[in-house]
């Protein structure tokens, strides 16, 4: 069974917790990992990008000149894509990129990237992750305490809205409730700082 210890958030060693094997200790599947972090990024593409073909385009009704008789190639309109102001030739239409992954790949893709951090000793779980204050000094210095330097994924479980305003100006910092936790935003972060309910909400749904 993995284990890890608990700190408060002065960095101090509360107690050691038992790991669910299921979540913090599996087959790493790299390639599960992969799938899931391009769903994740083709989920946040618009795919408002759009062009007019050359029946889109105003103008363009006359022929520009005879057909024969003038040496230049045959023309039928000023608005076909090889005239300056026509169409686009198999330009971008709206569209939607979604992927889907079912279900039993993305519990395996999270699992898989939070053993992996595991692993390599880039976890930190601590008993609570409740502020005092919304002070971006005190967070700074939680982080300071808890010796993580480098960006850092925060995920908590209950309602903390000091933790949002405290961080909210930190561009290497990442808070989000343990519903929802995923794939890329953990390998985009060095750390995963989670508190311990958190931890046993996420096995609760991944076992």
């Amino acid at each position: 069974m993995a284990k890890t210890q608990v700190l408060n958030l002065k960095g101090e060693k509360v107690k050691d917790i038992t790991l669910k094997d299921s979540v913090w200790n599996t087959e790493v599947k790299e390639s599960l990992m992969r799938d899931a972090i391009v769903v994740s990024q083709a989920s946040m593409r618009q795919g408002t990008a759009s062009t007019k073909t050359r029946s889109e385009v105003s103008g363009g009704g006359r022929k520009p000149y005879k057909q024969k008789g003038t040496g230049n190639a045959r023309q039928g309109s000023t608005r076909a894509v090889q005239w300056p102001g026509g169409g686009i030739a198999h330009g971008p239409k709206p569209r939607k990129y979604d992927l889907k992954q079912n279900r039993k790949e993305r519990r395996l893709a999270l699992a898989s990237a939070l053993t992996s951090k595991l692993k390599d000793k880039e976890v930190v779980v601590v008993d609570s992750l409740k502020l005092d204050t919304a002070k971006t000094k005190d967070f700074n210095a939680m982080l300071k305490n808890l010796k993580l330097d480098g960006k850092v994924l925060v995920v908590f479980n209950e309602g903390n809205e000091n933790l949002f305003l405290a961080s909210s100006n930190m561009r290497n910092v990442a808070v989000m409730e343990a519903s929802e936790i995923n794939v890329l935003d953990l390998v985009a972060c060095k750390y995963l700082l989670i508190d311990e309910s958190s931890v046993k909400k996420i096995e609760e749904v991944l076992n």
